[in-house]
């Protein structure tokens, strides 16, 4: 397993990874983890306690992008030789590249050329780097265009290309000159969330996820802003970290939220879930969502939902059903869709909840792990 992120970061890619490893485990699979390291000489072959599961993990000597908050990179001129020495150590059947750009590049090509199957799954939206790659504006389109054109070049060296959802995989298909992508759900195991539907007075909003430019969480302070003098007992928890997090803490000083924001930080997974059960709606205004695990895992606590209609939310978010889509970036939007399931009678929350835990049903990670078993095996899957 190729990974350019994973445990400790935080963020959909490195989760779906640890519990994609760690459900393979389960099932008997020698899975060997290959990331960078969290120190720089802090490298080397570890057993790690990931999902409940021991995995091998190979830490390769990982540097620190300056420009990012917790990002580590291993030198791409490095990559090779280390794909080189993990595979000549393990002798894998096959190899699953979660990223396309360092790890998972050079593993890929040095696989290819032993003759070991590859398979390959995009989490990556080329616009979401540009704020981290120091360029000046005028070269965006120039740089978008060359990692577009090297993600192409490696993916084509894969027996089969994932993604999370169809969307996703059309998006791809119509950037790049690849086709065939295959859409396969994240997954998730529902059975680690505990719906909590017992009646009360509806007035938590919660947001979790990493503290980003693209996940426009200024869009949602504002609508709290907005909802503030008619719903009095409002309040907004944000779970997680990241760059934007000084900007945040201004917005909310500016919009005089003090006493209805907290920023909760990184939390470990028990409190995740706690945090799940005690919100009474899931907001998330992000314009570059491959999948959203957080918005799944909303949805298997039971919550009703709030989104952006972009990319792949609405593949979850079925507005009217187990909450509402909202125009990007449309603050007055997104306060009225609030306002419609904090205010909803009873009955009508209770069928947004039941609708939240149907529709998750269709995204149980052990369909996940069968359909990965197959591309791994080179089995045809079912269309």
């Amino acid at each position: 397993m190729a990974a350019d992120t994973f445990a400790p970061d935080v963020n959909g890619a490195a989760r779906f990874t640890e519990r994609l490893s760690a459900g393979l485990a389960g099932r008997g699979h020698d899975v060997h983890v290959v990331t960078p390291s969290v120190g720089y000489r802090n490298h080397g072959v570890f057993t790690e306690h990931i999902e409940d599961q021991d995995l091998t993990v190979h830490r390769l000597p990982g540097v620190r992008w300056a420009p990012h908050d917790w990002l580590r990179f291993v030198w791409p001129w490095r990559a090779k030789h280390y794909a080189r020495r993990i595979l000549n150590e393990v002798k894998p059947d096959v190899v699953h590249s979660q990223s396309h750009i360092v790890i998972g590049r050079g593993l890929t090509r040095i696989a290819r050329e032993r003759g070991i199957p590859v398979v390959a799954t995009n989490h990556v939206m080329a616009d979401n780097i540009l704020d981290f790659t120091l360029l000046p504006k005028f070269l965006y389109d120039v740089f978008l265009k060359l990692a577009w054109a090297d993600a192409e070049r490696t993916f084509k060296m894969s027996r089969a290309v994932t993604t999370p959802t169809r969307k996703a995989a059309k998006f791809l298909e119509a950037t790049i000159d690849i086709s065939g992508v295959v859409p396969i759900s994240c997954g998730i195991d529902k059975r680690n969330y505990t719906p909590d539907r017992t009646p009360r007075k509806h007035t938590r909003v919660l947001f979790v996820g990493r503290l980003t430019t693209e996940k426009h969480i200024e869009v949602v302070l504002q609508a709290i802003a907005k909802l503030a003098p008619e719903l009095p007992d409002i309040t907004f928890d944000v779970v997680g970290g990241g760059d934007q997090r000084k900007n945040l803490d201004q917005w909310t000083e500016r919009l005089n939220l003090g006493d209805r924001v907290t920023f909760h930080g990184r939390v470990d997974e028990a409190t995740l879930r706690a945090s799940y059960g005690k919100a009474d709606v899931f907001a998330i205004a992000s314009v570059a969502e491959l999948q959203s695990i957080v918005t799944m895992e909303a949805m298997a606590s039971g919550l009703p939902v709030v989104g952006a209609n972009a990319v792949a939310l609405p593949h979850l978010i079925h507005d009217g059903e187990n909450g509402y889509l909202f125009e990007p970036g449309n603050v007055d939007d997104l306060a009225d869709k609030l306002r419609r399931v904090l205010t909803a009678p009873q009955e009508e929350y209770d069928r947004m909840q039941q609708a939240s835990l149907d529709g998750i049903e269709a995204h149980d990670i052990e369909r996940t792990l069968d359909t990965f078993e197959k591309l791994y095996r080179g089995e045809p899957l079912e269309r």
